[in-house]
């Protein structure tokens, strides 16, 4: 059996690849949707919903993965100031709200995919996409994104009491 932190790296990674087609998908079909209404004076009635749904599926799919490689915004005026032990120290800090934010995102996501599922609950637009197939994708990204949030906490954590030891042994000798 695979490594849980492997397996969770190649899930982020099939997240963010699909991503990336998404937002592709997005490109073509807004300047088709640009092409024809400019051209032909018509235009496709489904683009601008899709484009919607595909953008929350983006930010869901690809935020545990920007978290990992560390893309996600920070204060590096503020972080280049300080020593690497004070820097764990925020990181854990940010990583505790970050897993609070996460699991509270992905317990009312979760929650509220089933009761629009169990009530039957669709988009009010012409595509009438069910409700749960658009709110899915919350859980599923808050999750991931926990999961993300709690490995950067442990990582922090480690360099937190390695930066600590080494302060001590500086001290000692």
């Amino acid at each position: 059996m695979k490594n849980p932190v492997e397996i969770i790296d190649r899930i982020q990674t099939a997240m963010i690849i699909l991503a990336g087609i998404m937002l592709i998908f997005i490109m073509l079909s807004v300047c088709l949707e640009v092409v024809l209404r400019n051209l032909f004076n018509t235009s496709l009635i489904w683009i601008t919903e899709v484009t919607e749904v595909l953008l929350l599926y983006i930010t869901f799919l690809g935020s545990a993965w920007v978290l990992k490689e560390g893309g996600h915004v920070k204060v590096d005026i503020i972080l280049s100031r300080l020593s690497p032990r004070k820097i764990s120290f925020l990181g854990i800090f940010s990583s505790i709200i970050g897993i609070f934010v996460c699991l509270i995102l992905t317990v009312y996501g979760f929650k509220l995919t089933m009761a629009s599922l169990q009530n039957g609950l669709y988009t009010t637009s012409a595509l009438e996409i069910p409700m749960w197939i658009i709110l899915i994708i919350i859980p599923i990204g808050g999750l991931m994104l926990l999961i993300q949030f709690m490995r950067r906490t442990l990582r922090f954590v480690t360099r937190f009491f390695i930066e600590s030891k080494k302060n001590n042994t500086q001290f000692e000798g």
